[in-house]
């Protein structure tokens, strides 16, 4: 009668272990897409890679930190001007509208 008993509690067990061991608890993946706009910059001449970039006045680089096809900048979306020169002298002077998702590349020459 006990061996019975202990057979049916083992076998109760084992199917409850048995089964909860086969089921994958549910996950949840979420990821966040990043829309800012991005530029990057293409120079006409090899010389001008080494050229300043000047974002709404702040220095973010040489030209060849984000050259075309290769690296962007990400910028918040909005109104902007973009300033690329050289000690001598300025090469580029755009003010420019960048929303969500856009990919700018400036020549600059």
């Amino acid at each position: 009668m006990k061996t019975a008993s202990l057979r049916f509690i083992f076998s109760i067990c084992f199917i409850v272990f048995g089964l909860s061991a086969c089921v994958q608890m549910p996950t949840e993946k979420s990821g966040v897409s990043d829309l800012r706009p991005q530029i990057s910059f293409r120079a006409a001449d090899e010389a001008l890679m080494g050229a300043r970039i000047n974002v709404d006045g702040l220095d973010v680089g040489n030209v060849s930190d984000y050259p075309a096809d290769v690296a962007t900048l990400r910028i918040l979306p909005g109104n902007h001007r973009i300033v690329v020169s050289t000690p001598s002298g300025i090469l580029l002077d755009e003010k420019v509208y960048l929303g969500d998702g856009v990919i700018r590349v400036f020549l600059v020459k």
